[in-house]
């Protein structure tokens, strides 16, 4: 039986030159398999990260879009998941192990970011308003001579 483990383990295409071939000339990035953070959310992370979402243990929210940590997350996870894909040997597990499991832990988590959704309805989360720190506390590093 094979399990199809969705577009992680393909190859760079033709036109991605390995490290090497022509010294001194630009390499070209390979290209991205996925045009956005969204099309790799329903085309490979949910069809191969599959688990039982029933509220109580994992959460997940249908206009997940919604939450900007979970948007910054899910961006993350493609991000990653678009360079280590083009490691053939282990890229697929560190991917899983240090991206995969790591986020979607946090966003399943039902204290998580969706912990006010159910598989129903979406229910905007709640900000943090903190104060802002007396002046002089963080100084914008960028306006410090180097």
């Amino acid at each position: 039986m094979t399990i199809d483990i969705g577009r992680f383990g393909e190859a760079p295409g033709p036109d991605v030159e390995a490290p090497g071939d022509n010294p001194g000339q630009e390499q070209k990035p390979p290209e991205l398999v996925y045009g956005s953070a969204e099309e790799f959310l329903h085309e490979q992370l949910l069809p191969t990260y599959v688990r039982d979402v029933d509220g109580r243990a994992a959460k997940w929210c249908l206009e997940w879009y919604f939450h900007p940590e979970a948007v910054s997350r899910v961006e993350a996870l493609w991000r990653s998941w678009e360079h280590l894909r083009l490691d053939g040997a282990t890229g697929i597990s560190v991917w899983f192990r240090d991206h995969a499991d790591h986020h979607m832990g946090v966003l399943l988590d039902p204290r998580g970011p969706f912990y006010k959704c159910d598989m129903q309805k979406h229910r905007d989360p709640e900000h943090l308003e903190p104060k802002k720190a007396p002046a002089g506390w963080f100084p914008d590093v960028r306006t410090i001579p180097a």
